[in-house]
């Protein structure tokens, strides 16, 4: 079985019947888009009675989508990562290497700190390079 059978996918649509009000679709946009949820009933009911057809693309989610799984996130941090990835991958990865650079650097500076005092340390680290 691959990793995939076990772990939902965080980067699809699923049906929010915990938030929802009917079928959970709304709540569903608004969890993968991270918009508050309030905002995309109001936007579906002017669609829905301004144009009509909005009602059938709306039953056909309720009816093909997924139910969203009881724990696809560990916390709402988790929850913010995964809308921005939903919303911007690109963006979402360019943070990332940002966080790694960032952590890459501090690392430095601590080996910096402790091989500055430590010669035998200092030689140690440039036989492991």
């Amino acid at each position: 079985m691959s990793p995939s059978d076990h772990y939902p996918q965080r980067t699809r649509f699923y049906r929010d019947k915990v938030n929802g009000k009917f079928m959970g679709v709304c709540a569903g946009i608004a969890d993968y888009t991270g918009i508050d949820v309030l905002w995309v009933r109001i936007a579906f009911l002017v669609l829905a009675f301004s144009m009509g057809w909005p009602f059938l693309i709306y039953f056909a989610f309720g009816f093909l989508a997924d139910k969203k799984p009881a724990r696809l996130y560990a916390d709402q941090a988790e929850q913010k990562f995964w809308q921005g990835v939903r919303q911007s991958p690109a963006r979402t990865a360019r943070e990332v290497r940002s966080s790694f650079r960032d952590i890459d650097r501090r690392l430095a500076e601590v080996e910096q700190f402790y091989v500055s005092g430590n010669p035998r340390l200092s030689a140690e680290i440039e036989k492991l390079r």
